[in-house]
């Protein structure tokens, strides 16, 4: 199983949004973090020096978002729907889409309940539990 350090999803980030500006040929995954790359404008400051974004890797700041993170996380919530792992992320990310009218805002609103299910599987020292993720995706496609 592949395992990046966070300085390897730096650069793999980085050098996407250098292939995006010289448009030079990507592979499957680089070419659909490309598309999450282009919905992030305020981003590409920092994708565009890959060695200052692994640097800052000493400096953390947790008054900002972390790009990275969002980023991997959009491209994380893309593969769970082609896959369809845990069973019926798809299906109930395509309702919140739906309901949303915007994909886009979807990916940030699962990736609340993602970041919920993972953090509540570190607190109990137990497997995340993909049944509640589902569920809290399918909660937020059917209000408001």
């Amino acid at each position: 199983m592949f395992n990046p350090s966070q300085a390897d999803v730096r650069r793999f980030f980085c050098g996407v949004y250098a292939k995006l500006g010289t448009q030079q040929p990507m592979e499957a995954i680089e070419v659909l973090a490309g598309q999450w790359i282009a919905e992030h404008p305020e981003y590409h400051a920092e994708l565009a020096d890959a060695d200052a974004a692994v640097a800052a890797l000493s400096q953390p700041d947790a008054a900002r978002e972390n790009p990275f993170l969002h980023l991997s996380m959009h491209l994380s919530i893309s593969e769970q729907c082609s896959i369809d792992q845990p069973p019926g992320i798809r299906q109930a990310v395509e309702l919140l889409a739906a309901r949303r009218d915007d994909l886009h805002a979807a990916h940030h609103e699962v990736m609340e309940c993602l970041g919920r299910m993972l953090w509540e599987s570190q607190r109990a020292g137990r497997p995340p539990d993909g049944q509640a993720y589902i569920e809290a995706v399918r909660r937020r496609a059917t209000t408001d």
